[in-house]
């Protein structure tokens, strides 16, 4: 499929700022062992609106929590809202916040991403996408989509897609995709993306969806940064969370090298808050830092891929995601 001359010249455009940054790799004073609470002390976010997926569990509550200790308003986009109330509450007992909000939200169900959409009527400052699933046995949505690509990639696609006015609106909006290490493990394999030809692996299509995490960040500042919406995705580091609920429950990763909730939501609010990112998207963080390219898979430990940051990839990845929710 063609481009149309109006996303060609966005992407000049793009890629022009990107050739203007590319030989500064971002690094900043927190690292692995930082917490959201430590990167996000001193900012001050008051009348500023947040989104936070799968913010009723792991890395999501503390992510949230980190927000709205900067005095923003925080919106627990969740499954179960019951469990959502509950952390809202906990969360302002221990930041004083009283607008937490929370809103049903089911990534894989379409019916409720548009009636979420629906719902939201005001700018939206930040995004976090962070909500997902992991090594799921072989699912497939009633349109035939692979579980896993439809909640981690699609879900949040077409929640930005819904948002994008309500992004547009702040001038100066950020979008956080939360991927994986686990990107290094697949790209997005295009002729076979639901596995209807392949063999199932749950961690291949694990691996797929978060190249397409990446991928989506590319997508989205290539298109959007004219609007003033950058985005940029992640790694939080390996946290002992349900996520792990379909292997058995247990973090695979040795204990040295774990991170606690409040450490793995680090990267997420560095990426959502820094001043340093200002005007910035379309890289790959971890450990509160912009990640070195890696070809050879470093053992899917660290680092991020070519194909995740390729720009033509990017591209074909959104064409495809519109196709599939047209």
């Amino acid at each position: 499929m063609s481009l149309s001359a109006d996303l060609k010249e966005q992407q000049i455009e793009y890629s022009t700022s990107v050739n203007e940054h590319k030989m500064t790799q971002i690094t900043t004073p927190f690292g692995r062992h930082s917490t959201a609470a430590e990167v996000v002390e001193g900012i001050d976010l008051s009348g500023k609106r947040a989104i936070v997926t799968g913010a009723a569990s792991g890395i999501g509550i503390e992510t949230a929590r980190a927000l709205a200790s900067t005095g923003s308003e925080v919106t627990l986009a969740v499954r179960n809202t019951d469990v959502g109330a509950q952390t809202a509450a906990d969360i302002t007992s221990t930041t004083g916040n009283q607008n937490i909000h929370v809103a049903l939200l089911d990534l894989s169900d379409r019916d409720s991403l548009a009636n979420f959409v629906a719902a939201w009527d005001c700018p939206l400052h930040i995004l976090v996408n962070n909500a997902g699933v992991m090594a799921l046995p072989e699912q497939h949505t009633p349109e035939g989509w692979e579980m896993q690509f439809a909640t981690n990639h699609l879900g949040h696609f077409a929640l930005a897609l819904g948002l994008h006015d309500a992004l547009a609106a702040d001038g100066t909006a950020r979008i956080v995709s939360v991927s994986s290490s686990a990107h290094l493990i697949s790209p997005v394999v295009f002729d076979d993306i639901h596995f209807a030809f392949r063999p199932y692996d749950p961690w291949l299509a694990y691996g797929q969806s978060k190249t397409a995490n990446i991928l989506f960040a590319i997508g989205a500042t290539a298109r959007w940064f004219k609007d003033g919406i950058t985005a940029n995705a992640l790694m939080p580091g390996a946290i002992a969370t349900n996520l792990q609920r379909h292997i058995g429950g247990k973090l695979l990763t040795p204990p040295e090298q774990q991170k606690t909730p409040e450490q793995g939501a680090a990267t997420s609010i560095l990426v959502a808050t820094s001043p340093l990112l200002e005007g910035i998207g379309g890289r790959y963080f971890e450990d509160c830092n912009e990640a070195t390219i890696v070809t050879n898979g470093n053992d899917y430990k660290s680092g991020v891929a070519p194909y995740a940051l390729n720009l033509d990839n990017a591209t074909r990845l959104w064409e495809e995601s519109l196709r599939l929710l047209a």
